[in-house]
């Protein structure tokens, strides 16, 4: 097919259990595929292999504050790397997804799981590995907007 673009990510799961969030691996595995293909193919550009870190309170500030020189937990934390030669170019990084407040955050939303909110967190990490950047509203809402069809589009809503 012209103009398509293959897919191979290879993803990761590594971590705390998921299973606090209702949530088995393999279900988070193929979620993370299904948001790295869909945030590939918004900028064109393959990615190739992510690593998705589970992680408790405690991790979370830790990773915050060395990736980002923030305070305190937060849903996700992404590191993006450049390819190493001989690897090829594309998009490689890790997702550092906080499982507690996934469990936490899921009962202030009307509806909805905590294992759809750790899939959120997936999909909101994978959207930055993109380029992706929530840092004003109206693009913070672009980004909810899309994450939010993914999960529609995959049936993990």
């Amino acid at each position: 097919m012209a103009g398509k673009m293959e897919f191979n990510c290879r993803i990761e799961i590594d971590g705390t259990s998921p299973r606090p969030a209702g949530l088995a691996k393999a279900r988070l595995k193929k979620a993370a595929k299904f948001f790295a293909a869909r945030s590939s193919a918004r900028v064109r550009i393959p990615f190739r292999e992510v690593a998705v870190i589970l992680q408790d309170d405690a991790f979370s500030a830790e990773t915050h504050s060395a990736i980002n020189g923030a305070e305190g937990p937060t849903d996700v934390t992404t590191q993006r790397y450049e390819a190493i030669p001989p690897e090829p170019e594309g998009v490689y990084g890790e997702l550092y997804v906080n499982v507690d407040m996934a469990v936490r955050s899921a009962p202030k939303r009307r509806g909805w799981s905590a294992a759809k909110e750790l899939l959120l967190y997936v999909a909101h990490g994978m959207d930055h590995l993109s380029g992706a950047d929530d840092s004003d509203p109206a693009d913070y809402d672009r980004m909810r907007r899309r994450e939010l069809a993914w999960l529609k589009e995959g049936d993990f809503a």
